[in-house]
């Protein structure tokens, strides 16, 4: 039998000099902490979402009957609508909706406001409510309290007018709202700004 080469057990391997092993003794960096409530800090305060953006604001002269008898020249502020027969509406705004868009199953703004379909509609929750100086207990419906009104700007020429709708019903008027009812529906007007 024949014994392969270079198996000569004689031979002894050679033997690299190296370094002893290197052993590691850093330890694991601590757990985070779990944060826990400080009653003495401060609560966070948080931005309130974006308000919509007022369609109109100004005073308006009467441009119809309907706006003469129920308030007169009416004067647009930033959360108040007022009449010159001392009618006060504090509002707050609560959506900016398109003409397009229903206020309650079976109606939508631009068809009860003669407005475009696309046209920008502020609606506007009623807060609370001042009575006329004279007559009626509400300026804009005749039985039971405003809860919304809805206002579109349209610019005719060199004029602004506005188109005023109020609402009754405790929902917010959309095609599911229940209980939402047309109460009256206006126009006032201004020399347009320019």
């Amino acid at each position: 039998m024949a014994l392969a080469a270079g198996c000569d057990r004689a031979q002894t391997p050679t033997q690299e000099t190296s370094a002893p092993p290197v052993t590691t003794t850093a330890t694991a960096p601590p757990p985070p902490e779990v944060p826990t409530s400080d009653p003495s800090a401060q609560p966070v305060q948080r931005a309130a979402p974006p308000m919509p953006p007022a369609v109109a604001l100004g005073a308006f002269e009467p441009a119809d009957p309907v706006a003469e008898a129920a308030t007169g020249k009416l004067t647009i502020e930033d959360m108040a609508i007022k009449g010159e027969n001392g009618a006060g509406f504090v509002t707050e705004r609560a959506a900016i909706v398109r003409g397009n868009d229903q206020y309650n199953a079976a109606s939508r703004y631009a068809d009860t406001m003669l407005i475009v379909p696309e046209q920008a509609v502020e609606l506007r929750r009623v807060v609370e409510q001042t009575p006329p100086d004279k007559g009626a207990s509400d300026a804009f419906c005749d039985t039971g309290k405003t809860t919304y009104i809805a206002l579109a700007k349209v610019t005719e020429g060199d004029t602004d007018v506005i188109k005023l709708m109020a609402l009754q019903g405790e929902a917010l008027p959309a095609a599911s709202a229940a209980g939402v009812a047309l109460c009256k529906v206006m126009s006032y007007s201004a020399t347009a700004k320019k």
